[in-house]
């Protein structure tokens, strides 16, 4: 008899799905800095950038899309809270992508590789986006009129002027690896995690939604395109058996090994194969420690 149950994959980490260490650190370091530099090549676009930033807004207005300034308006009533939204946006950002992917590594290795991929597919495409499609963030979109909260109330990582950011690239708005990275995190660590409280890992986006949206440094367009390459590169990549929830069966007759605990029909009078004054066999339908069943039909 088979039974059709699922149950949760094993929460133990498996060694063999766990890529060598020395690899995995070049490797993800590696792709690192291939995004940092392309980053830096696309630089210096200004006025395709503002061009396209025109463009943004007249799309997000004729969709009916909320105002950036709404979300701003908000935060700004206090100025101990957008404070702690550009806080949020220059440390969270880096580092919380970085500690899910090592607990990754060492606690779910197989939802790892997946988890590593996705990310890095993500990452190369949103280059592609930013090399085709310079972007200036709304905060220097005069039309938008809001405001440059890192600039005003700090902290910030980015220059004065973009022509002297030799740190960054101010008009790689399009789309947000903010809210990308972020959106995979809590899904990674939901499907990896068993615990009731899960869910609310989808605060972490949620929060960088609102941040980077409210300190101006992405269109709600930036955070939609990246939605949906994530979603393509999730599809791309679909997880391996191992970290899926997989059929429980029970075993079939014939494969009960010393058959201790094996329902068998058991007669009276022990395993001789007597019926008990010629009636039917009694079957018991409680195995015992020893392999055997009670005597005494039913």
């Amino acid at each position: 008899m088979r039974l059709a149950r699922t149950e949760p994959a094993d929460q133990e980490p498996d060694i063999r799905a766990r890529p060598p260490l020395v690899r995995e650190f070049l490797l993800v370091a590696g792709l690192f800095l291939a995004y940092k530099f392309g980053r830096r090549a696309a630089n210096g676009h200004v006025e395709e950038a503002f061009r396209n930033a025109g463009s943004a807004w007249d799309l997000e207005r004729a969709l009916h899309l909320p105002g950036e300034g709404a979300v701003q308006g908000l935060l700004l009533h206090s100025q101990p809270l957008i404070h702690a939204a550009n806080t949020y946006y220059a440390v969270v950002h880096f580092p919380a992508t970085a500690v899910f992917l090592i607990w990754l590594y060492w606690r779910r290795p197989a939802h790892y590789v997946r988890s590593r991929r996705v990310l890095a597919a993500l990452t190369g495409a949103a280059l592609v986006l930013h090399l085709l499609f310079p972007l200036a963030p709304p905060r220097m979109l005069p039309a938008a009129g809001l405001v440059d909260t890192g600039q005003v109330y700090g902290p910030t990582v980015y220059g004065q002027t973009p022509a002297t950011d030799t740190m960054a690239n101010q008009f790689a708005a399009m789309p947000s690896l903010h809210v990308g990275w972020a959106v995979m995190v809590a899904l990674g660590l939901i499907a990896a995690t068993r615990s009731r409280w899960r869910l609310l890992w989808l605060l972490h986006p949620a929060i960088t939604l609102v941040v980077v949206v409210g300190t101006a440094n992405h269109y709600w367009l930036d955070a939609i395109v990246v939605v949906a390459l994530l979603a393509v590169a999730l599809a791309a990549f679909r997880p391996p058996l191992s970290a899926r929830t997989v059929p429980a069966r029970l075993p079939g007759p014939g494969v009960w090994g010393s058959g201790a605990g094996a329902p068998v029909p058991v007669y009276a009078g022990g395993g001789s194969g007597r019926y008990e004054g010629g009636g039917r066999p009694a079957i018991s339908e409680a195995p015992v420690a020893s392999g055997t069943y009670a005597g005494g039909a039913r």
